[in-house]
């Protein structure tokens, strides 16, 4: 089970640049979606002409089916500078597989609960951490997709793109690297990375 928070709403008006096309995912609401405070969130932003198109929908991180739920939106994304999502990290992270070329945002942070987490098998990992970094990683999560879970940059061991850990395994990092370098975005690898406190996850959970 896990809860999805909003983030701060100046962060995430501080990432939006151009025009945005927003995907509300409701699979897992009925643990906590921030569905009131998302909605007031949209509409500021569709009120400043920012919003291409809106999609809610449930279960995003479904790959084959959320791109079907997504071919009468085409036109919508295609002139949308960036996708913001609210979801957990699963689905932020098949939405930024699903549009390479893409600026896919996460809107919310994901924390666990105690509990059944589900058996769907799914293409992304979600660590539910409380502390979202998929906006600096360019929606590829540094703590599932690199085998150490490092924050601040490649270890220096993988060989040829593959991890020195799981020689099976793409470098979680190179993958990071080259999608921001492929969305100009490398900048975003200067962010320091904050050391995350815990007690938050805990705080949240409480609620």
């Amino acid at each position: 089970m896990l809860i999805t928070e909003l983030k701060n709403k100046d962060t995430i008006l501080s990432l939006i640049t151009g025009k945005v096309f927003i995907l509300n995912c409701h699979g897992c609401r009925e643990i906590r979606f921030p569905e009131q405070e998302a909605e007031e969130l949209q509409r500021e932003l569709a009120l400043s002409g920012a919003v291409t198109g809106i999609l809610t929908t449930d279960y995003i991180c479904n790959a084959d089916i959320l791109k079907l739920r997504l071919e009468h939106k085409a036109a919508e994304i295609a002139a949308a500078d960036i996708i913001l999502v609210f979801s957990c990290g699963v689905g932020v992270q098949t939405v930024a597989e699903l549009y390479p070329d893409k600026k896919v945002l996460a809107a919310c942070d994901t924390y666990a609960l105690p509990g059944f987490q589900g058996v769907t098998p799914l293409e992304h990992d979600c660590r539910q951490c409380g502390e979202c970094y998929l906006n600096l990683t360019g929606g590829i999560c540094p703590l599932t997709a690199c085998s150490k879970s490092l924050v601040n940059g490649q270890c220096g061991g993988a060989k040829n793109g593959k991890c020195e850990v799981s020689p099976d395994m793409e470098c979680g990092w190179e993958r990071i690297y080259q999608k921001l370098k492929k969305l100009g975005r490398l900048d975003a690898m200067k962010c320091p990375v904050q050391i995350r406190n815990y007690a938050t996850d805990d705080e949240v959970s409480k609620k």
